[in-house]
C-alpha cells in the first residue's frame, strides 16, 4: 500500500512540472529583427539564347595547279600576314612552260625585222610597177608599143600590188602571233605563280590537311584561315523570338571562358526556321579581342525591356543543398519558406516562387532565429 501511494506521488510531481515549461515558452521574449516587406521591382527583362563563337571570315585555300607539296611554312595555330607564302608547290613543269611560252615570243618577234623588209621591198616593187605602168600607158595611147607589151606592164603592176599586200598580211599574222605569244606567257607566268600558295589576309592558321610530298590536286583543301580580329557569334534562337530581333539590335555577349561579357550587335538573322528544333539562327558581330577563338561557347543576352519581379538580398537566402529557404516573419512568428530561385538582378536574387508582394522576409537572419522563433519587427 505505501508503495502505490509513492507512485502515486511520483506521477502528480512530473504532470505538474510540463505545465510549468509550457508557460515558459510561451512568455518567451520575443527576438527583434529587421523584416521588409516584399514587394515588386522592374528590372531588364531578356532573353538568353546560346550559341558558338565563329570567325566572321574564313578562307580555305586549296592549289590551282597539280602538283607535289615541296614544302609547308606553318602549322595550326601559326599567325600569318597576307601575301606570306605558305605553301610551295613543285614548278618544275611550270617552270619549263614558261620557258617555252618565253621562247615561242622570242621566236615570233625576231621576224618582225624580216617581215619589216619584205613589206618595205614590196612597197619599192610596187612603186617601180606604177611608174613603169604611167610610162607605157602614155606610149600605148601614142601607139608607139604593142598591146603585148602594154599588157606586160599592167600584169607586172598587179603583181606588184599582190606582193605588197600579201606581206602586210604577213605582218598583221606575226602581230597576232606575237599577241598570241605574249597572253601565253602571261597565262605560263600566271601558272607558275600558283606555285607559291600565299595567305589571302592577316590571320590565324586553324586546319592544315596537307604534308611536304602530298599531291596537291586543283581545289583540294590544303588550308584554313580565320580572319584575325574578326569574329561572330551564332545562337539558335526560338521561332517565337523572331519579331523581337533587328539587325543592328545591341546584345550582350557571355563567355563563360573568358569570365566576361562583352558588347555585340546583330548583323545577320537567318530568316529559315530549322523543322526540328524550331529555331532559327541570329549572328552577332564581337569586337575585336586578341582572345576571342572560334568555338567558344557563349550566351546572348537580348533586351526585351523590363518585367516585374519579386526579390530579396542575396544572403537573405538559406541553402540547403539543392533546396532554398528564406525566413518569414509571420503573426511574430519566423516560418521557413521554400522559394524557386531565378536570376540575380540589381536589387538580389530574384524569387521565382515561394513568397508573395507584401511578405515581410528577415534580413539580415540573426543567429538565434530559425523557423518557429517568436520575433518582434523593428519598425
Amino acid at each position: 500500500m505505501k508503495a502505490i501511494l509513492a507512485i502515486a506521488i511520483l506521477i502528480l510531481a512530473g504532470c505538474g512540472k510540463e505545465p510549468r515549461k509550457a508557460s515558459a515558452d510561451a512568455n518567451s521574449v520575443p527576438v527583434l529583427v529587421q523584416a521588409p516587406v516584399v514587394s515588386g521591382t522592374d528590372v531588364p527583362a531578356v532573353y538568353e539564347a546560346t550559341g558558338t563563337v565563329r570567325a566572321a571570315t574564313t578562307a580555305v585555300l586549296s592549289s590551282k595547279v597539280l602538283g607535289y607539296v615541296q614544302e609547308v611554312r606553318v602549322k595550326e595555330g601559326d599567325r600569318v600576314q597576307a601575301g606570306q607564302p605558305l605553301i610551295l608547290i613543285d614548278s618544275r613543269d611550270l617552270d619549263a612552260a614558261y620557258r617555252q611560252a618565253e621562247a615561242a615570243l622570242n621566236e615570233a618577234r625576231g621576224a618582225e625585222p624580216e617581215v619589216e623588209n619584205a613589206i618595205a621591198a614590196a612597197r619599192a616593187s610596187l612603186d617601180l610597177a606604177k611608174i613603169t605602168y604611167g610610162r607605157m600607158e602614155d606610149l600605148f595611147k601614142k601607139e608607139s608599143i604593142s598591146n603585148q607589151e602594154f599588157d606586160e606592164a599592167a600584169a607586172k603592176l598587179k603583181m606588184a600590188q599582190a606582193n605588197y599586200e600579201m606581206a602586210l598580211a604577213r605582218r598583221t599574222q606575226l602581230h597576232s602571233k606575237i599577241a598570241q605569244a605574249e597572253q601565253a606567257l602571261r597565262s605560263a607566268a600566271i601558272m607558275r605563280g600558283y606555285a607559291e600558295i600565299t595567305a589571302p589576309f592577316s590571320g590565324t592558321v586553324t586546319r592544315k590537311s596537307v604534308e611536304p610530298g602530298n599531291l596537291a590536286a586543283p581545289g583540294a583543301p590544303l588550308l584554313e584561315i580565320e580572319r584575325a580580329g574578326a569574329y561572330r557569334i551564332e545562337v539558335s534562337v526560338e521561332e517565337s523570338m523572331l519579331p523581337a530581333m533587328r539587325v543592328g539590335q545591341p546584345v550582350t555577349i557571355a563567355i563563360d571562358a573568358l569570365g566576361r561579357t562583352i558588347d555585340g550587335r546583330i548583323s545577320e538573322i537567318v530568316p529559315a526556321v530549322d523543322a526540328a528544333s524550331r529555331t532559327f539562327t541570329v549572328k552577332a558581330d564581337l569586337p575585336p579581342l586578341a582572345e576571342l577563338r572560334s568555338g567558344l561557347y557563349g550566351r546572348a543576352l537580348f533586351p526585351l525591356g523590363t518585367r516585374r519581379v519579386i526579390a530579396v538580398p542575396e544572403r537573405a537566402v538559406q541553402q540547403r543543398g539543392q533546396l532554398a529557404t528564406v525566413l518569414v516573419a509571420d503573426s511574430g512568428v519566423a516560418r521557413s519558406r521554400f522559394v524557386t530561385l531565378g536570376r540575380n538582378t540589381p536589387g538580389g536574387v530574384e524569387i521565382l516562387s515561394g513568397l508573395n508582394p507584401g511578405e515581410r522576409v528577415i534580413y539580415p537572419v540573426p543567429a538565434n532565429v530559425s523557423d518557429g522563433t517568436r520575433v518582434e519587427v523593428r519598425q
